[in-house]
């Protein structure tokens, strides 16, 4: 299994993935990897037209993102809650840590140039009931420096929720994203970024659980990707400040107040074969000496120029894209 940490590439409205060439996109994301981020990318071999890259492996060029977290506050304004480092990420800028994990060397098949996909649903606002088998949850933590719970993501029967916690989370909160670990082996994409990928038999999983079967229709094993994001909440503890129903007063860029929208897109821009090196050759969190690395003050410096001209961090009448809480 890989663990590290992506820092921030750049935040803005754009979405190659869903809305391709259109600048601004309809929400805003939060985007790590790779500098040849745009707001059209082909689906070619990305690690050939990157340059830089925000991730801890330096041969990491793929691109991943998410919808931003807002603080909606009492008299109906808007502010970004900022990212930090996520644990045992110190110095990085902010950004997402990444999962990848196989069950055993030579199990799963690494993605190929040109691969995206996308998992959860910016629509949803119900649950999908699936208990600790969720695919997308939010950890409160209510201790500073990420204390309250050791459970593994989404496995914490009190303190991970797959909706918005409804409390005060004093140590800040964090996303999890998990994508499916089956591919049909020919589509490197699919209409709606998600029909070329599947869940094992039986369904969708826990985090780490990797070892199960995958149906004929998808029969090759990938790595299963998971993204991690820590959303710095500390500002936003004050009841006083929350709506006056007492309702919770996060919402996501999407303008999805319940959190069940929470989804991550993908695109895969490893440089020729490392990550599967890395899966077949038993690199354990950021432990590998098949692949090579860069320190958080060089990686901090790979940007993207900002080309959507709009506030990002200061107080708004709505979410970037003109989104007010659904």
């Amino acid at each position: 299994m890989l663990r590290f940490g992506c820092s921030q590439v750049v935040i803005e409205r754009l979405d190659p993935l869903v809305d391709p060439g259109e600048n601004p996109s309809a929400h805003m994301h939060q985007i790590v990897g790779g500098n040849a981020f745009n707001a059209a990318m082909p689906s070619t071999d990305i690690a050939k037209l990157a340059t830089c890259t925000t991730c801890h492996f330096d041969q990491d060029f793929s691109n991943y993102w998410t919808a931003n977290l807002y603080f909606r506050a009492r008299n109906g304004s808007y502010k970004r809650v900022p990212q930090m480092a996520n644990q045992f990420n110190d110095g990085d800028n902010a950004g997402i840590t990444l999962y990848y994990t196989s069950s055993a060397p030579n199990a799963t098949v690494a993605f190929r140039p040109g691969f995206r996909m996308l998992t959860g649903d910016s629509m949803r606002r119900t649950s999908e009931n699936l208990g600790k088998n969720m695919q997308q949850c939010y950890r409160c933590f209510t201790e500073p420096n990420f204390g309250g719970s050791m459970y593994s993501p989404c496995m914490d029967p009190v303190y991970d929720t797959d909706y918005l916690p409804r409390q005060p989370c004093p140590g800040g909160i964090r996303s999890n994203i998990i994508f499916p670990q089956c591919w049909d082996g020919k589509n490197l994409d699919s209409p709606n970024h998600r029909d070329h990928v599947a869940h094992p038999l039986g369904g969708a999983i826990a985090f780490s659980i990797v070892n199960g079967t995958c149906p004929a229709s998808h029969p090759i094993k990938i790595p299963q990707l998971m993204m991690e994001v820590m959303w710095n909440t500390t500002g936003f503890s004050n009841l006083e400040e929350w709506p006056e129903d007492g309702s919770q007063p996060l919402v996501l860029s999407t303008g999805d107040t319940t959190g069940w929208g929470q989804h991550g897109d993908y695109i895969f821009g490893w440089k020729d074969d490392s990550l599967q090196l890395a899966m077949d050759n038993g690199c354990y969190l950021r432990n590998c000496t098949k692949i090579s690395s860069q320190a958080p003050k060089v990686k901090n410096l790979c940007q993207v120029p900002v080309t959507v001209n709009e506030d990002i961090n200061g107080w708004m009448d709505e979410l970037p894209g003109g989104g007010t809480g659904v």
